[in-house]
C-alpha cells in the first residue's frame, strides 16, 4: 500500500530534510509552508498522514489541526505534530486539537522514519480489519484453520474447511465431484456423493445459501461478490 504524506513547516530546510528521508521509504510526498496552504494541499491530495509543525506564523499548527479535523472530505488522516517545544501544555493542546501523536525536534532520521512507519502500519491494519468486517466474502486463514465472515470468526470442522478452501482457491471454477473427493478426502478413502452434499449444505447454513452454486451433474463452484 502506497501512502501519501503531507509535510507542513515554514522552514523549507526542515521539509527538504524530512522529504529526503521519507522518499527513501517509497512514500508519496506533498508539502506546504503555512497552515492556510496546508488546508489547500490536504483538500487537494487527501493525505494518509500529515506532519504538522506547531510553531508557524499567522495560523499555527494547533489551529491548522483543528481546521483539518473539521474537513469531512478528508479520509481521517493521521496528524503528527513536529515541535521544538517540550512543554507539557504544548503537547496536551496539540492532542486536544485532534492530533494523533507528536515528535520533538531535533529528531534523528531513523527515529523519525520509524515513528512514521509505525503509525502507518497501524492505519493499514485498521483498514484491513475494516475490510474483513465489511466483506460479504469469506476470508480464509489457512495457517490457523479459521474463516472470517461478516465480522465473525468461524472455526469449521476440518473437512468443511478444506472443501471451502478448495473452492476458494479458484473462485468461479467448477470443481467436479471427482476433484473434490480426490483433493479433500483422498483417493484411498471411500465416500459417496452424499458426503459432499452434506458438507456443502453445512457450509451454506453457516455462510449463506448463495455462496456455493451446484452445477447439476458436474460439481460445485464458489461465488464471490
Amino acid at each position: 500500500m502506497s501512502f501519501k504524506i503531507l509535510l507542513v513547516d515554514d522552514e523549507q530546510d526542515i521539509i527538504e530534510f524530512l522529504s529526503y528521508n521519507l522518499k527513501k521509504e517509497g512514500f508519496e510526498l506533498f508539502s506546504a509552508n503555512s497552515g492556510s496552504e496546508a488546508l489547500l494541499e490536504a483538500q487537494k491530495h487527501n493525505p494518509d498522514l500529515i506532519v504538522l509543525d506547531v510553531m508557524m506564523p499567522e495560523m499555527d499548527g494547533i489551529q491548522t489541526c483543528t481546521e483539518l479535523r473539521k474537513n469531512t472530505d478528508l479520509n481521517n488522516p493521521i496528524i503528527v505534530f513536529l515541535t521544538a517545544r517540550s512543554e507539557d501544555y504544548s503537547q496536551i493542546a496539540g492532542l486536544n486539537s485532534g492530533a494523533d501523536d507528536y515528535i520533538t525536534k531535533p529528531v534523528k532520521p531513523a527515529v523519525f522514519v520509524s515513528k512514521i512507519n509505525a503509525l502507518l502500519r497501524r492505519k493499514a491494519d485498521k483498514i484491513a480489519a475494516e475490510d474483513v468486517q465489511d466483506s460479504e466474502n469469506p476470508i480464509i486463514d489457512k495457517e490457523k484453520y479459521l474463516v472470517f465472515h461478516k465480522g465473525e470468526e468461524l472455526m469449521l470442522p476440518k473437512k468443511e474447511f478444506e472443501l471451502l478452501a478448495l473452492l476458494d482457491s479458484k473462485s468461479g471454477k467448477v470443481f467436479t465431484r471427482h476433484e473434490i473427493l480426490e483433493k479433500v478426502w483422498g483417493g484411498d478413502v471411500i465416500v459417496g456423493d452424499r458426503t459432499i452434499d452434506v458438507h456443502v449444505r453445512k457450509l451454506r447454513e453457516k455462510l449463506g445459501s448463495n455462496l456455493i452454486t451446484t452445477i447439476k451433474g458436474v460439481g460445485y463452484k464458489l461465488n464471490k461478490i
